[in-house]
């Protein structure tokens, strides 16, 4: 009886003993999962681009093959004999086949050797200071790309149909039309010679920099304009798309206003989409750069570049490709990032 009343099982009973509290969710596990499925993806995009780039490097070999004469006669001075030109020629490891000085040189890539050029320097050293040069031109114009065409195809959207949106629709066209150096040339006469506000070339100081920032200014505007133009368009059309989204209905249906349905609900759901044509703009803004810097004389990779092609410096003319297309993945890279973080927001 005393049994009963205290609670305590009785002798011989079968009935099951009280389960302890659950186990703890092995949420460490799965987070170390997903990283591991997210590892496996990122290596395997970047090993695709990484062939790609490789492909591309061997189609630069294969060009400057092409063109007529070689690093030896190019780098000749007037009256050297056909066999000091010869010597150098050997010097130089142009009698060797090209798939051979291809693999060699790509088999140094990866330890950051990227070569020696046709006078006898290192690539690495010669790309040191213009190369940076060079990112931070297209970097100032990637990042002025990026929030106008954000606030004008979100201004354009807002108002569907409506004058304004066909005004920056016909521009954002017009301006993606220009090639890069009739714009540049436009920039020079309007403000340069006609008005004097900004100079026309740039000048480089000491360090191998611009003397003033203002020498941006116009090298920034002539890669920035037409990329502007096209991802406007690309914002606008995504914009577009998410409008007829049920979760957009149902925020406009329950009286929001068009701002905020457009930047809380339309605009990450077309995240994705945008982050992918922003991101395509990476090469546009980095082969234009080659023109834009010889037309205003900026010191970037643009002027190396062009002298390397002039000499016929395959391995010169590879590196400034390696690096630019380096740079390009990490930022084709960072657009999947987005797109796969982005997918499916605001629902």
């Amino acid at each position: 009886m005393a049994a009963l009343t205290s609670g305590a099982p009785a002798a011989g009973s079968t009935d099951p003993a009280p389960a302890g509290p659950p186990a703890p969710p092995r949420v460490g596990a799965d987070r170390a999962r997903r990283a591991g499925r997210v590892a496996l993806r990122v290596g395997a995009v970047l090993l695709r681009r990484a062939l790609v780039l490789a492909a591309l490097l061997a189609v630069v070999f294969a060009a400057v093959e092409i063109l007529p004469g070689d690093a030896a006669t190019a780098s000749a001075e007037r009256g050297d004999s056909a066999a000091a030109i010869a010597a150098r020629r050997e010097h130089l490891g142009l009698d060797r086949p090209l798939w051979e000085r291809f693999t060699d040189w790509m088999t140094a890539l990866p330890t950051g050797d990227l070569g020696t050029s046709a006078r006898g320097e290192k690539v690495a050293d010669l790309l040191r200071d213009p190369f940076p040069n060079t990112l931070a031109l297209a970097g100032a114009a990637f990042a002025l790309t990026i929030a106008a065409s954000l606030a004008l195809g979100c201004l354009a959207a807002a108002r569907p149909g409506r004058r304004t949106d066909r005004v920056i629709g016909h521009t954002a066209t017009t301006a993606f039309a220009i090639p890069d150096f009739v714009l540049a040339t436009g920039l020079v006469l309007v403000l340069s010679l006609w008005t004097g506000w900004l100079p026309a070339v740039t000048v480089a100081d000491a360090s191998g920099k611009p003397a003033e920032w203002t020498m941006m200014i116009m090298p920034v505007l002539a890669l920035a304009v037409p990329q502007t133009g096209w991802n406007t368009r690309i914002v606008r059309g995504a914009l577009a798309d998410q409008a007829g989204a049920p979760h957009v209905e149902a925020a406009r249906l329950d009286g929001l206003s068009t701002t905020r349905v457009l930047l809380r609900h339309a605009l990450p759901g077309a995240l994705p989409v945008i982050a992918t044509g922003i991101a395509t703009s990476t090469g546009m803004l980095l082969g234009g750069a080659v023109v834009v810097e010889t037309l205003f004389n900026y010191p970037g990779i643009g002027t190396v570049l062009a002298g390397a092609v002039a000499g016929r410096d395959t391995t010169l003319i590879a590196g400034s490709v390696a690096l630019a297309g380096a740079a390009i993945t990490l930022v084709l890279l960072a657009a999947d990032l987005v797109r796969a973080k982005t997918a499916g927001a605001g629902r």
